[in-house]
């Protein structure tokens, strides 16, 4: 099992964020990736907020080792062209270190308020089919003709090439149609904020449609200090509001034996990756014992 951390870049400075991104690569993480939002996802939610692709460019910039990567892209915010010329020049400015995140979007408040059309699940989902496939050929293919449901190419050229031969296409899924999707098209699956038992049962689904095609795993999840069960509950409320069902049982909580129980479970279950899930105020000295207590169990 290899790990990472992934930071929303909103709610601190850039000056803050590069400072982490630094920092986290000196811990010992072998990835480092950004959100894709326009406004901010967690509280405060009128807070700031940076742009994901040009944070991803300044993330790629600002590390050395840790793979960069997006979880994930939202397909409906942007051509798949653009995707893809601005994954091959993230690829260059990293040295070949990109990991490029897809899905089909969901925060509806940031759609409206930018004009940009929420459609339904079912036709979000088949532009992440159409935009994956011409992201991967551009990256593959010399010219590119395409005549799909959202999207044409004639002749369409995506030079130079990433300097890795195909970057991984990550697709972020948690519904049983888009988890079949995510076998089909990714090259790995993210999920944020599974239990294990909930993990396990998407990766079957992942798998099933998967056939003989490997795909890499990862899922998000919080991390919370040795403090005990009010503490917890603050620490949840204040990152993601007070609507926090979905994500309880996705917090690696208590001290470091039981840390390392809990991701044997996610490990059993089938994770090759687990992104440790930062939303600002950053406690670096939580992620430092992580790193220096349970890091080591897992090399």
């Amino acid at each position: 099992m290899r790990f990472g951390v992934h930071l929303g870049p909103q709610n601190l400075t850039m000056t803050e964020m590069r400072s982490a991104w630094r920092r986290f690569e000196e811990l010992g993480f072998e990835w480092i990736s950004v959100w894709d939002h326009f406004y901010s996802a967690a509280p405060p939610f009128d807070g700031e907020c940076f742009e994901a692709l040009t944070s991803h460019a300044a993330l790629a910039l600002e590390t050395t080792r840790v793979r960069v990567g997006s979880l994930v892209y939202s397909t409906g915010y942007r051509h798949p062209t653009l995707l893809a010329k601005a994954g091959a020049t993230i690829d260059h400015l990293s040295g070949g270190r990109l990991e490029m995140g897809l899905g089909a979007g969901w925060h509806k408040v940031e759609y409206e308020a930018y004009g940009l059309p929420f459609e339904a699940p079912a036709v979000r989902l088949r532009r992440l089919a159409e935009s994956a496939t011409i992201v991967r050929a551009l990256w593959t293919e010399d010219t590119v003709d395409f005549d799909g449901e959202f999207y044409t190419l004639k002749e369409a050229r995506c030079d130079p090439k990433p300097l890795q031969h195909t970057p991984p296409i990550w697709i972020g899924a948690s519904g049983p149609r888009a988890l079949a999707l995510a076998g089909t098209l990714g090259d790995g699956w993210n999920a944020s904020y599974f239990s294990p038992e909930a993990f396990s049962n998407a990766l079957e689904i992942v798998r099933g449609s998967a056939g003989s095609k490997h795909i890499v795993t990862g899922v998000n999840l919080g991390l919370i200090g040795d403090i005990d069960a009010k503490d917890r509950e603050e620490f949840i409320v204040r990152r993601f509001g007070p609507q926090t069902g979905p994500v309880r049982d996705a917090f690696l909580a208590g001290r470091p034996p039981e840390v390392i129980d809990r991701l044997h479970e996610y490990q059993a279950r089938g994770a090759d990756w687990v992104n440790i899930a930062v939303r600002a105020p950053i406690e670096m000295d939580v992620l430092e014992n992580f790193a220096g207590d349970v890091l080591p169990a897992f090399r």
